[in-house]
């Protein structure tokens, strides 16, 4: 498997074992986004996201340097791997969600997919893609009628962790933003495009 590389950004994918729903009540993405939150945010800067039912997409950056706090060294004193702290987050969300409903077994497909980013063409096709990802499965008309992306995020004023500035600055401003995400969008396009 390919490493999660520092300084580099990725398209990070997947989704339940067998299609399963990995998200069934509001409760699951609010834990989810707080395991990510404790795991992920020390090592990696998040761009987009979305939480569907049965699968997820994020674009993030994975930073030069981890955040030095408590239990990011493992027995030998060795850094963790920035795929490692993925991996945390999987485990911690599978068995919580295994004990709440009663079931056993792997919840994610085995391996987390990832599509190194070089360009910024990729970077503004993959957040219209993510934010776009609930209209094309049919869950809403628009991008800002649902609730677990970071499509309202980023025209938001309020204190946020996503690099919302960077992300509008990658569509000249927050109206070129809206402008394009509005567009029908060819979604078979955009995966042929980003090699989905």
């Amino acid at each position: 498997m390919e490493p999660l590389l520092h300084g580099k950004y990725y398209h990070l994918y997947n989704r339940g074992i067998d299609g399963c729903d990995i998200f069934r009540e509001n409760t699951n993405y609010e834990y989810f986004l707080n395991l990510y939150e404790r795991h992920i945010n020390p090592i990696a800067e998040t761009y987009a996201f979305v939480l569907m039912k049965n699968h997820f997409h994020f674009l993030v950056r994975i930073k030069e340097k981890e955040i030095d706090l408590p239990g990011f060294k493992n027995l030998e004193g060795l850094e963790k791997k920035p795929y490692q702290h993925f991996s945390n987050l999987f485990n911690a969300y599978s068995k919580a969600f295994n004990k709440k409903y009663n079931r056993t077994g792997s919840l994610f497909e085995k391996n987390l997919r990832r599509k190194l980013i070089d360009s910024q063409e990729y970077l503004k096709k993959v957040i219209l893609y993510i934010h776009n990802n609930p209209v094309h499965h049919h869950f809403c008309e628009r991008p800002e009628d649902y609730p677990w992306s970071t499509y309202k995020v980023c025209l938001a004023f309020q204190p946020t962790k996503l690099k919302r500035d960077i992300v509008l600055g990658w569509f000249d401003d927050i109206g070129n933003f809206k402008y394009l995400h509005n567009q029908k969008i060819g979604v078979a396009k955009i995966e042929s495009f980003l090699k989905i």
